[in-house]
């Protein structure tokens, strides 16, 4: 194909305003899919599908006639909404000249239209705005344009109305495509350069990595070599997505695809990395990605004798999720497991599920946590972020926890509560700015720690669900902080520490214990719960025991009998809770887990 005749974008909004939809409908238009399709075609995880949400980004090739008798060949990438997902955002971005921004023409701009607009606008990306979902009874097309040019700042005046749904605007937007965003600009007889954007781990055909060909041209036989490792492989075949991995003789510059090399290591296909030719390689790589700053912490523990199955199982998935970040660690409450760091809890659950669901694998996680910046007495700085490695007082001159820039958009008659709930969670007001009159942008600096668990369930129940979110990271800030241990028969059960403001220490350490007096097992002899900051017990409650009626044979005669009896009984449990050990099963840890959060 003329490299003039290829079109490469991506379809970028907020969750739920309609991305897998238009792809949907484009994908019919120019005839990828024969007969009826099912929805959600670019979604191929059961858990996208279960959920209702785009998880990862999904390529697509489309051959699409305009109205002028020219074929053109359009390179799609549907990406998720979610601000967990960014970094699939920033990267499907680096593959493109174009991108489509949805927005709901009912719901209007919301906090993550904004972050992907913008990073849009960072890459210089040519950006189209289609107001989706028109069909809708309570649908403002004028409004939703006010609001994009006001906090967006993208010129509406050539905007498509359009209804993914009902098929409506569907051949404008292909027509946009065609005349608004730029072909790719690469020199075919220049040294190959293919920028490896995304990967998955096959069982047979190893690593394939997903590539944007920026210069030179591949095909199956050449010898390649990756700039970042040097390794070389010799290309087994390359293809497109249509929307399946479809194989063909070769991809060329500007063409968007796939390539196998019998890649067997996890490491081989990096993303980021550049693909040369290993006879005539490329003087410079090309700009990979910043690397994903993983906000959210928790240890991963097989409930089995699972440990080298749950590492291969991690390193696969990572090949597959650029983000995950993981390390090997222990616990004495749940043995060898893995630290991993996650982009944010919806993050923490999909990772979590399709391992379980992906390799089979049966899981327990920690409490998470977030990465904590220590500086010693020694004047050493260390990030720490499991809770068990959490220094003594003593040792420490100053403690920072990350904080973040949170972007709230709310309905002005909701205002109130949300900066309630933003104080209570020791938040810093910032500013405000009206991009319409029925709606507001609330500009909040939040500790990264006070939003991780329950803030956006709370934000959604205290706005009638009309608020959205979304949050960078702003860097680190000096904090009270104390870490709070859990205690049974005075030994510290590791796993359940953590880390907490010392405003809030006393109501989790007092929820923490309340819950563990539900679910940990009766024992024969009475079981202390505590927690505790330091040697100070902050909160503490007994388990009592099951007692045997060692008098119930002991009927009239002389009360030493019964004496005596009771007297070896206490004796006996004396000795039972000096050598006993309490195991803390799966169901309660659990269950303190989720009281926790």
């Amino acid at each position: 194909m003329d490299q003039a005749h290829i079109r490469n974008f991506c379809i970028i909004a907020h969750i739920d305003h309609g991305k897998s939809t238009l792809a949907d409908r484009l994908i019919e238009r120019c005839g990828a899919v024969r007969g009826t399709a099912q929805e959600q075609m670019l979604d191929s995880m059961d858990i996208e599908r279960e959920r209702g949400i785009t998880i990862k980004m999904a390529a697509v090739r489309l051959q699409y006639v305009a109205k002028n008798g020219e074929t053109y060949e359009l390179n799609l990438i549907d990406t998720p909404g979610h601000v967990d997902f960014t970094y699939e955002v920033s990267r499907a971005l680096a593959a493109c000249e174009g991108a489509l921004l949805v927005v709901d023409a009912s719901q209007g701009v919301e906090a993550q239209t904004i972050a992907n607009a913008s990073m849009a606008m960072n890459q210089n990306l040519e950006i189209i705005p289609v107001i989706n979902k028109i069909d809708l009874p309570h649908a403002d097309v004028d409004r939703v344009k006010e609001e994009i040019e006001h906090a967006v700042a993208v010129d509406c005046t050539d905007a498509i109305a359009a209804s993914a749904k009902a098929g409506i605007g569907i051949e404008e937007v292909l027509e946009a495509i065609v005349y608004r965003i730029p072909p790719p600009k690469g020199s075919p007889d220049a040294p190959l350069r293919a920028l490896i954007y995304d990967s998955h781990f096959d069982s047979y055909q190893g690593a394939i990595a997903y590539v944007r060909v920026k210069d030179g041209a591949v095909k199956k036989g050449d010898r390649i070599m990756m700039m970042s490792t040097g390794s070389q492989f010799e290309v087994d075949s390359t293809g497109h997505f249509s929307p399946g991995l479809t194989v063909n003789n070769g991809l060329e510059d500007g063409e968007v695809g796939f390539v196998t090399a019998a890649m067997k290591s996890i490491g081989d296909a990096q993303v980021g990395d550049t693909i040369t030719l290993a006879g005539r390689s490329a003087q410079a790589p090309l700009p990979g990605y910043r690397k994903a700053l993983s906000m959210v912490f928790c240890g991963l523990y097989p409930s089995g004798d699972q440990y080298e199955e749950l590492r291969d199982a991690i390193e696969k998935l990572q090949l597959n999720d650029a983000s995950l970040n993981f390390e090997a660690e222990t616990s004495d409450a749940l043995g060898f497991g893995f630290r991993c760091g996650f982009l944010g809890l919806l993050h923490m659950d999909i990772a979590r599920e399709r391992l379980e669901r992906e390799f089979d694998l049966d899981l327990i996680l920690t409490a998470p946590s977030v990465d904590y910046l220590i500086t010693r007495t020694n004047g050493q700085s260390e990030h720490i972020s499991n809770p068990s490695h959490f220094p003594n007082p003593h040792e420490m001159t100053k403690i920072e926890e990350p904080v973040v820039n949170a972007t709230i958009m709310v309905p002005v008659e909701y205002v109130g509560a949300v900066m309630t709930l933003c104080q209570e969670r020791r938040g810093t007001y910032r500013k405000t700015e009206y991009p319409t009159s029925q709606r507001v942008i609330l500009f909040y600096t939040l500790p990264l720690g006070e939003i991780l668990l329950d803030f956006f369930d709370k934000l959604k129940s205290s706005t009638r669900g009309y608020a959205s979110f979304d949050y960078d990271l702003a860097g680190y800030e000096p904090a009270d902080l104390v870490k709070v241990d859990v205690m049974l028969n005075g030994d510290v059960v590791d796993a359940l520490s953590f880390i907490v403001h010392r405003s809030f220490s006393y109501q989790r350490g007092r929820a923490m214990v309340e819950q563990l007096r539900k679910v940990v097992p009766r024992q024969q002899y009475e079981v202390r719960v505590q927690a505790a900051i330091g040697l100070k017990v902050i909160a503490a409650d007994t388990i009592k025991p099951y007692r045997k009626n060692v008098i119930a044979k002991c009927y009239g005669g002389d009360i030493t009998r019964k004496r005596k009896l009771l007297e070896k009984q206490k004796e006996g449990k004396k000795r039972m809770k000096q050598i006993g050990s309490i195991e803390l099963p799966q169901e309660a840890f659990l269950s303190v887990l989720k009281v926790a959060e």
